[in-house]
């Protein structure tokens, strides 16, 4: 096994970015993005997408692919990154994903269930019935069909619930006997970093992050989006909370103040996912010359 998947992830605001082109530049390799937002072509401020100048001095994979209103999911992004690692690995020893998406990471790493394919008839009848019954009854006949899944499932998440109840409807089963949770075995080796800074300081890098999202244009960026409020794309910290200014529930200050703050809460639990998996190694986003060397010690 002499090829090996670099993993960089961090909280939000960490570093990131920056890091990961160095490192990128230092092996000769793309970046293969792992935030499932940053994906979305339409979601350039409010998601701190890379610039059109880091993407000129390292190649990105998954960086403004999709429209809003294309279908994606974890598992979708396992096959299509695994077939391009299978294509990376044929010319570099290294390739190297980073992100800070949880589940996109974990699916690449550990594998995702095989969780069958929804056909489009059933995505369009289930987000009708969403749009005219409401979540609160889907989540009761949710809990008919799949009493387990119920029992587990975050009940406020419309995506979750409808997911599982297209499944439940689509194949006959439960969705929790799509479940198996078991770890799939990956052809190369995997190095996982993680990035991370005091406490202090990490939520200063935020809410100045915040501070320029504003100054470069966020506000209009999420003026044009108002009429897709409704996809779970846009279910997303800084664009909800600006679409509550928007519909003049609050000011535009307290709007900001609130990104900021859900940001914040939004990072520490990022943290708290991570701190789970002792495989990371943790490192100050300013240590790159020793997460090279870490790098190449293994």
């Amino acid at each position: 096994m002499d090829k090996t998947l670099i993993v960089i992830t961090g909280p939000t605001a960490v570093g990131k970015t920056r890091l990961c082109i160095d490192i990128a530049k230092y092996f000769g390799i793309p970046i293969i993005n792992a935030d499932s937002r940053q994906i979305y072509k339409e979601l350039k401020i409010g998601t701190a997408c890379p610039t059109d100048e880091e993407r000129r001095e390292a190649k990105h994979y998954f960086v403004g692919t999709l429209s809003l209103e294309d279908y994606y999911s974890a598992s979708l992004y396992e096959q299509q990154v695994m077939t391009l690692l299978e294509t990376l690995f044929k010319t570099h020893d290294y390739a190297l994903m980073a992100g800070g998406s949880m589940m996109y990471i974990d699916a690449v790493c550990n594998g995702i269930d095989d969780i069958p394919t929804i056909d489009d008839e059933t995505r369009m009848t289930m987000k009708q019935r969403l749009q005219e019954e409401g979540l609160e009854h889907l989540c009761e006949e949710l809990q008919r069909l799949d009493p387990e899944y119920y029992e587990i499932v975050d009940r406020q998440n419309p995506k979750r619930v409808v997911h599982a109840l297209e499944i439940c409807t689509m194949t006959g089963k439960t969705y929790t006997s799509f479940r198996k949770r078991e770890q799939k075995q990956r052809p190369f080796r995997i190095i996982k970093i993680g990035l991370n800074r005091e406490r202090q300081e990490l939520y200063d890098r935020i809410n100045a992050r915040v501070t320029k999202m504003m100054e470069n244009g966020f506000l209009e960026e999420a003026k044009g989006l108002f009429d897709l409020k409704h996809l779970n794309a846009l279910n997303t910290v800084g664009y909800k909370e600006l679409f509550e200014y928007l519909e003049g529930r609050w000011t535009l200050d307290e709007a900001v103040e609130r990104i900021k703050g859900n940001t914040r809460r939004y990072a520490r639990k990022q943290l708290t996912w991570y701190k789970k998996d002792e495989q990371v190694k943790w490192f100050h986003p300013d240590q790159k010359k020793d997460i090279i060397n870490y790098i190449l010690s293994i």
